[in-house]
Parts: structure tokens; sequence; C-alpha cells
């Protein structure tokens, strides 16, 4: 638990806060002790209601909705920018737009000085907009200032988290990359709530598995090579597989039955092979920044190794350090790739909401929201 307590909380709104991450953020957020939600915006369906109406039966989460937001007045979006900024020192952005429209929108929020912490993809390869998975590249935060020149800021910029997948195996993947490893093949088997959605509004699902989910191989190929990449001329380069600076990586992604948890079957070939207690040692001494610093969504071990042979499980292991944690097991040399192993993260806590909040909280102690 984090040994830090400001004197006051920042005042932070919730953009797209009516769909099921927005609902995730509100959540994490109740009683944090750092921020304090103050305000709340959405499509203009939903504004100038109670969040009470206009989230109506859709709220989706185990936990019931904060009781201070029920009664708050939803925002426009787009149109209620100025209002936002009154009442906010940034936001938290999780909108379900087109992509062209989302840049759009988050850059004007961070024009009007706003600061934009996303969960959307839509500015994951914008060359100045940091992509963050706090334990691994909290130095590409840097680049933010090169991003508030480009936009003729002071304070206001966007950093983002990235693609939920990926947190499933690129964590275990990470403290292994001095061992240079040039092959990576992963299976991503991904639940139901990455799509937004719960057993109730998708019945099809059950008793079933979906080979396919658009442009989410693409994410879960590319994605690590930016979060392995530099800081370079006021934009982040991607790491070069074909230099040897990060692995060359393949994936499928895979639509499961389950609620929660997205799981990865990975096989990785090495330049330089480790022992497995070289590898059991790199995950179990891994850690960042947020551990450190004691950040309050910060996993005390970032990642946890099992020994049995049937974990991790979605169902028993998803949640660990409050879903923050990423699990490991399964680790045993391949008669033709060097190692397997299989990862499980929580695709809607680390792998959104919750690992936007830790970026805002890193982002909050460094003082990138002064």
């Amino acid at each position: 638990m984090s040994t830090f307590t400001p004197a006051t909380k920042m005042k932070v709104g919730v953009v797209g806060a009516t769909g099921m991450v927005g609902q995730r953020f509100l959540t994490l957020l109740d009683n944090h002790p750092y921020f304090e939600v103050v305000a709340l915006a959405a499509s203009p369906r939903s504004a100038g209601k109670t969040y009470e109406e206009a989230v109506g039966s859709r709220w989706k989460m185990k936990t019931p909705m904060p009781e201070h937001c029920k009664s708050m007045i939803v925002f426009d979006a787009e149109a209620d920018i100025e209002k936002m900024k009154e009442l906010c020192s940034f936001v938290f952005c999780a909108v379900d737009m087109k992509k062209d429209e989302i840049r759009a929108l988050e850059e004007k929020y961070a024009k009007a000085e706003i600061p934009v912490v996303s969960n959307n993809s839509a500015h994951r390869w914008t060359p100045d907009v940091p992509m963050v998975v706090p334990e691994i590249n909290p130095e590409h935060l840097a680049v933010i200032e090169a991003q508030r020149a480009r936009l003729g800021t002071k304070r206001g910029f966007i950093a983002v988290k990235p693609n939920c997948s990926i947190q499933s195996y690129v964590p275990a993947l990470t403290p292994l990359l001095k061992y240079k490893p040039t092959l990576v093949v992963a299976t991503t088997y991904q639940a139901i709530s990455g799509a937004g959605k719960t057993f109730k509004e998708w019945p099809e699902m059950i008793d079933n598995v979906i080979p396919y989910i658009g442009g989410e191989e693409e994410k879960s190929e590319q994605e690590p090579l930016r979060v392995w990449g530099r800081v370079e001329n006021g934009e982040i380069v991607k790491a070069d597989p074909t230099t040897g600076a990060a692995p060359l990586i393949t994936t499928q992604c895979i639509r499961v039955p389950v609620t929660d948890g997205h799981t990865a079957a990975v096989f990785v070939k090495f330049e330089n092979k480790p022992t497995k207690e070289e590898i059991l040692e790199a995950w179990a001494n891994f850690k960042g920044l947020p551990q450190e610093m004691e950040l309050p969504h910060a996993p005390a071990q970032f990642i946890t190794y099992f020994e049995e042979d049937n974990r991790p499980q979605a169902a028993l292991d998803r949640d660990i350090y409050g879903g923050m944690g990423v699990t490991v097991g399964r680790l045993r040399e391949d008669s033709y790739f060097d190692y397997k192993f299989v990862g499980l993260s929580h695709n809607t806590l680390r792998g959104a909401a919750g690992g936007a909040v830790l970026i805002a909280e890193l982002l909050y102690r460094q003082g990138y929201f002064d």
C-alpha cells in the first residue's frame, strides 16, 4: 500500500463513463487516495441525465455503482469540453467511437489544456504519444514534452495504454530480453469482456469459441515492439526485430467463453538460451517504478509463477493483486522452440481501466499533471 498521501485529491473526469470500461474506471477510482471523480461525460443521448438514469440496466460491474456518481449529471463528451475543463485537472477516456473521431476528441481535450489518459487505441501509434506499461517503459513519458510542443499546450497531452491482449505475455517476455529472444509465437484466448460484453448480452458465446477478433492479431504482434522501443528526436521509435532489438512475434487471437481474463500460450526461441532457473529468477525479481514508488494500484509482485501444472486459471488467478498482477505457469522446454509457457492477465483491470489508472498514478507522482 502506498505511503504517499496528498494533502488534497486531484479532481478528475471520466469521458465515456457509461460503457463497460468507463464503469470499471468509476469502481477503481471510488475512494482513490490521489483522485476524486467530479465529472462524467458520454454521448449526446446520455447528456443531461443523471449517471444512474443514463446507465439504467446496463451496469455491468459485480460491485455496485458508486453512490456519489449516481446523481451526477452527465456531460456531452464533445460539446461540454469547457465545462469539463472548469471541473477537472485531467480526464480518463474510454469512448466508443470511430478511431478518427476518438483521435480528434482526445486532441480537443489536450488542446483545451486537459491531459488525457486514454484506454482507447486511436493514438497508440501517434509518434509523440506514449503508450505505456508503467513497469516496462515509463521512460517513454518523456516524449510528452515534444507532444506538447506540437499541440501548442502547456499542460495538455495524451498518454495511452496498450492493447489488453499483450498484457498476458509481454510482461513475462520483458525481463528475458537480455537473453535475446528471436522468435515468439503466442496464441491468446480472450474473454468476452474484451468485447464489452456479458453472457447475457452475448448468449451465442456460451459453449462456443470464435477463432477471430478483428484487428487483434496485428495489435498483438506490433504493439510490443513499440512498448520495447525508445524515445528519439521527440517520438517513439519501435524496436526492430531485424536488428535483434526485439523478437519477431506472430500471434493468433481467439475469443473464448470466459467472463474476464486473457490467457496466452507462448513459445519462444532465444539467441542466448537461459536456463529454466534463470527465467524463474528473472520473473520473480521483475519490478518497476510502480513497485518502487508503491503506487496505489501497483501489484506488490508484478509476475507470479505457479508450479502447479493446471495454473494459471482465469477463474482462480485473474484477480491476483486486485487484478493488476500477471500470472505465469507451465514453463518447460520445447522440442522446436527453446521454451513454452502460459500467461494470464485480467483484461479489464491490468489490461484496460486498471492499467490506465496506474499510468495516471505514475504521471501524477512524476509531476506531469502540474
